[in-house]
């Protein structure tokens, strides 16, 4: 669906406009199977399904295609980016260091607020992903323009960095108020509101990052769609450390993925090259094409 959005800038026809609502359906079809797998599992387990790394992972992935379809009524490529990061999500649930056996809750996990602050908290981490893939596909189509295609890649680039804010918006809302959550229930298993734990710090960092990018518009050297769009890729390696490394590399009391294999982080590397080779392509395009 994704090409058929970039092929559907250059040459719009009937053809591509059925391929991309036919994939549309195909999408939303799958997403409906999806929640299905999610409620199932509930009923089975008999308790919240985002309990350890697995199950956190598949509703990480549901949350990031509930806002993508939300936030992309509109907006086709917006689907069809959230479907790609979904299902890149749902492959990473899937490898082998990942354990999707059903087991019991543990005990500090067995409470209303698994319900409340983790359906909140992680849900966040949805509209952070998709924000992160915006900024991507923005990246890149900077480096697609043209003279000849300038006008409908730059509304295109507009429609995509709009609803990036949007989506950041309601994630870091969705932190905040999860954070408070989690306090109140640190309150009640462990008789303080906050302890400098791993990961209420990074949560609390993610909180500060996320702040700072959406608050970039009122910095007038920042404010460009450029510059949104590499920080809201940037901002999302917090969301990384803040769900995967206070989880498989630092103790704390937020530790619940003991057992599972630690990720080897070699594709970070690769991801930071990656995306600093598109922003530096980038930046030469959005220079040349677009003054604002």
């Amino acid at each position: 669906m994704f090409f058929f959005v970039i092929f559907q800038i250059f040459k719009n026809n009937k053809a591509i406009n059925f391929l991309i609502k036919a994939s549309i359906v195909i999408i939303i079809g799958l997403f409906l199977m999806h929640t299905g797998g999610l409620i199932a599992r509930w009923i089975v387990s008999g308790h919240a399904p985002w309990s350890n790394a697995y199950e956190s992972m598949i509703y990480v992935g549901w949350a990031t295609m509930l806002f993508g379809l939300i936030f992309g009524r509109k907006s086709s490529m917006t689907i069809a980016a959230t479907a790609f990061l979904t299902a890149f999500i749902l492959m990473v649930a899937h490898w082998n260091w990942m354990d999707p056996e059903i087991a019991n809750l543990q005990p500090v996990l067995n409470s209303y607020w698994l319900m409340i602050h983790v359906s909140i908290i992680v849900a966040s981490y949805g509209p952070f992903a998709l924000g992160m893939i915006l900024g991507l596909i923005s990246l890149i189509l900077m480096i697609l323009t043209s003279s000849k295609n300038k006008t409908k890649i730059g509304l295109m680039i507009k429609e995509l960095t709009i609803i990036n804010e949007m989506s950041l918006t309601v994630g870091l809302i969705m932190l905040t108020i999860g954070n408070f959550l989690g306090g109140q229930w640190a309150n009640e298993s462990w008789g303080r509101y906050w302890g400098w734990d791993p990961k209420e710090t990074w949560a609390l960092i993610s909180i500060m990052i996320y702040a700072f990018v959406l608050h970039l518009r009122l910095v007038p050297g920042l404010r460009s769609r450029f510059t949104f769009n590499v920080f809201s890729i940037a901002a999302f390696a917090s969301i990384l450390m803040t769900y995967f490394g206070v989880n498989f590399y630092l103790s704390g009391l937020h530790s619940y993925a003991s057992g599972d294999k630690a990720i080897t982080p070699t594709f970070v590397y690769y991801a930071v090259g990656i995306v600093s080779i598109l922003s530096i392509a980038a930046f030469v395009q959005f220079k040349k094409h677009f003054k604002k």
